[in-house]
């Protein structure tokens, strides 16, 4: 609706696109405003930033050209996943695990959607691969890159501000340390003009720092530090909740894991002592973690809700195209569990589309969610076990 208004009437109030039921053309049901009104108009979050970024390919073609461009951003992203991935293991490793992590579920489901998670996805890939990048060669044409990407991430989402606040630091950090102060100087400006705009069109627009001040309530649906402490248990349900948890439905994620393992195996042992290159994997592998770690925090702590009318994954999907790196690192080590996690994951995402579209014919399943078709209890209870078996694997070779 904030893409129809822009794109009609130039501008993000929506008072006339409810009157006129502009939204009867994507769903069937009566949608409410969720925002107060601000100054005399409705600005709805989540804000603007996303859907401009979706007017061009709308002018264009309408729904169908917002899905294409969606899906284009979710392919690049995964693109860069498979970059990322090279700085750990060569190609056909790399290319494989991108590949099986795009053509999971949650990423399929997601790629045409009108939300900013599949966009931020390639924003956060691209981010940490020229961050990365930074670090090796202190250029001002790679430090410009990532800074972009870096300074458009709050403006998807505010959700997207913690991780874009790891990578400036990470960023920052590499140019000064190779003593790049002017082309950091330049690079934390890039990030920072863009993000005080931002604060600046919130603040008159939504009348606050982000667009949930002109909506009643708590944003994140918590209030109280007691109320943050009960989400804990999220941490491990956005994972392995049979309902919404990622890796049921992307078993092939269980990788990542097993690749966290072999970071902390590599520190363990003080490989880099004997091996100075094995510095450069331990730092990548370090910060992509700390990237999925913040993202997971992110969805567990601050999300509304984890479970609702839409296919799990969305909260965790900017991390996806960078954890794919780390179940790469994985997939070498274990070349057979991976291969066959990652048939697990390629064939749900085909059920997931070729039984989507089919609907009742036998391709589909005869009752239940796709792709698994009721059975998600037994798929969480199998991840959970495979994931216990290459975690104990790996430490029974330890020792």
């Amino acid at each position: 609706m904030i893409v129809e208004s822009i794109a009609s009437d130039g501008d993000v109030d929506l008072r006339d696109e409810y009157r006129s039921g502009v939204y009867e053309r994507w769903t069937g049901e009566r949608l409410e405003p969720v925002a107060g009104l601000t100054n005399g108009r409705l600005h709805e979050p989540p804000g603007v930033g996303f859907a401009a970024l979706l007017v061009p390919a709308y002018l264009v073609a309408g729904e169908t050209g917002v899905e294409l461009f969606a899906a284009a951003l979710t392919a690049l992203g995964f693109v860069a996943g498979a970059a990322l991935a090279r700085r750990l293991v060569p190609d056909p490793w790399a290319t494989r695990a991108a590949l099986v992590a795009g053509l999971s579920p949650p990423a399929l489901a997601w790629s045409t959607a009108a939300t900013p998670d599949a966009a931020a996805a390639a924003a956060v890939a691209g981010a940490a691969l020229f961050t990365l990048r930074v670090r090796d060669a202190p250029k001002f044409g790679r430090a410009t890159v990532a800074a972009v990407l870096i300074g458009f991430l709050p403006w998807l989402s505010i959700k997207f501000v913690p991780v874009a606040v790891l990578c400036a630091a990470a960023l920052a950090r590499w140019l000064r340390r190779r003593r790049r102060g002017l082309i950091g100087i330049v690079a934390l400006e890039i990030v920072l003009v863009p993000t005080v705009a931002l604060i600046t069109v919130n603040e008159r627009l939504y009348g606050g720092l982000t667009p949930y001040a002109a909506v009643p309530g708590e944003a994140t649906g918590a209030s109280t530090p007691t109320d943050y402490l009960e989400r804990v248990p999220r941490l491990v349900g956005a994972l392995f909740d049979p309902a919404y948890g990622l890796l049921v439905w992307a078993p092939f994620g269980v990788l990542a894991f097993l690749g966290l393992e072999l970071l902390a195996r590599s520190l363990r042992e003080r490989l880099a002592v004997a091996l100075p290159g094995v510095v450069d994997l331990q730092v990548t592998a370090g910060f992509l973690a700390a990237v999925c770690g913040v993202t997971l925090l992110v969805a567990a702590f601050l999300s509304p809700e984890l479970e609702g009318d839409f296919f799990p994954g969305r909260d965790l999907l900017p991390a996806v195209p960078v954890a794919t790196a780390l179940c790469a690192w994985a997939l070498r080590h274990a070349p057979r569990i991976g291969a066959a996690l990652a048939a697990a994951t390629v064939g749900a995402g085909a059920w997931l589309l070729i039984g989507g579209h089919v609907g009742g014919a036998t391709l589909a399943p005869p009752d239940g969610p796709l792709p698994w078709g009721g059975a998600e209890a037994v798929v969480c209870a199998l991840t959970a076990a495979t994931l216990a078996f290459l975690l104990g694997r790996e430490l029974y070779r330890e020792t």
